[in-house]
């Protein structure tokens, strides 16, 4: 049986200690991390520098010792794979050209195409597969194909997704298409991470909560579960955790629903209902408020051993319920360890 904690919790064990990584955990907060981009020049050129994304990856394995590391990479990285002109504007964020229409799908390129151009994060995987400590899981990611879309119709982050909503509500068919597109190429990505050495791999739909109904099973649980089927079929014993952030009640049976191995959890979801209610099904992830990481104090010791002390009767990876900021105290992450680990 395998001797790392993040995959025995991901196979249904309960830990006395549960293993912990953070989302974002590579990242701004880190003046190491700070140092290297500039290295690299900008954001897309940290991303497709292999040996330079597989450092901002160690980083904080190094400094924290956290039990799994996940892949330096952006979720934009497969719109711009499909053809889309990607850009990053200095304290503002991504930029896209834009899919609006059939006629800007026409557009888009091929599955099959897509892997000449993310080829440098494959090789990012093999370094980190080399070089991580050997009880340290390799996670390997990609967004949700609702999210990726959300960015791929308005050209950026939006604060209500209404673009695609509006796509989405005028040309369901067309949208539906899209969607398609993008879970395809979803699962040729992650797939060709698990073949470079993943261990794991997570699917973030950052935008999930927007979705409400009919929408949320036709676009957020619909697509999950045909990635997840292909990639168990390809990959049967690779685990796949599902994060279909600010679901709300959705969480409760969407790891079943969708074959997921576990459900990661974002700060809005009480600890104690989820433990009720999701954690019945399997792992869970999560759910540590981020901002805690920001303000410290005994505030952020406290609602650690709470969320430790929530999901103990289960399997459970410790993480936050979205990602570090760029604001956070790296001393306080080292807080949050002891509080986990005592």
């Amino acid at each position: 049986m395998t001797q790392k904690t993040i995959l025995r919790a991901l196979a249904g064990e309960r830990l006395p200690t549960p293993p912990v990584w953070m989302m974002r955990q590579a990242g701004r907060y880190l003046p190491e991390y700070r140092a290297t981009r500039a290295q690299a020049g900008d954001f897309l050129s940290l991303c497709y520098n292999p040996e330079l994304a597989a450092e901002v990856t160690l980083q904080p394995i190094r400094r924290y010792g956290f039990d799994a590391a996940i892949l330096f990479a952006d979720i934009l990285l497969i719109p711009q794979a499909l053809g889309l002109d990607l850009w990053f504007v200095q304290g503002e964020g991504p930029r896209l050209s834009t899919v609006t229409d059939m006629r800007g799908y026409a557009q888009l390129r091929y599955v099959d195409d897509i892997h000449d151009t993310l080829a440098p994060v494959y090789d990012t995987v093999r370094i980190l597969s080399r070089e991580l400590p050997r009880d340290t899981t390799l996670i390997g990611f990609a967004g949700a194909p609702w999210t990726v879309a959300t960015y791929m119709i308005a050209g950026r982050g939006t604060p209500d997704q209404a673009p695609a909503h509006a796509f989405k509500d005028t040309d369901r068919e067309g949208f539906a298409a899209l969607i398609d597109l993008i879970t395809r190429a979803t699962v040729e990505y992650l797939s060709a991470q698990i073949e470079a050495g993943a261990e794991v791999v997570k699917l973030f739909d950052s935008w999930a909560g927007s979705l409400k109904g009919q929408d949320f099973d036709d676009f957020a649980l619909t697509p999950a579960t045909r990635i997840i089927s292909a990639l168990k079929a390809r990959h049967p014993d690779v685990p796949v955790i599902a994060f279909p952030r600010e679901a709300g009640p959705r969480y409760q049976g969407f790891a079943r629903a969708v074959g997921a191995d576990c459900v990661a959890l974002d700060n809005s979801v009480d600890a104690e209902w989820a433990a009720a209610h999701v954690q019945t099904d399997g792992c869970v992830q999560g759910n540590l408020d981020p901002r805690l990481l920001v303000t410290g104090g005994p505030a952020l010791q406290a609602e650690t051993r709470r969320v430790v002390q929530a999901f103990r009767g289960g399997p459970h990876i410790f993480n936050l319920g979205h990602g570090i900021t760029p604001d956070a105290d790296p001393d306080n992450v080292s807080r949050m360890l002891e509080a986990i680990r005592g």
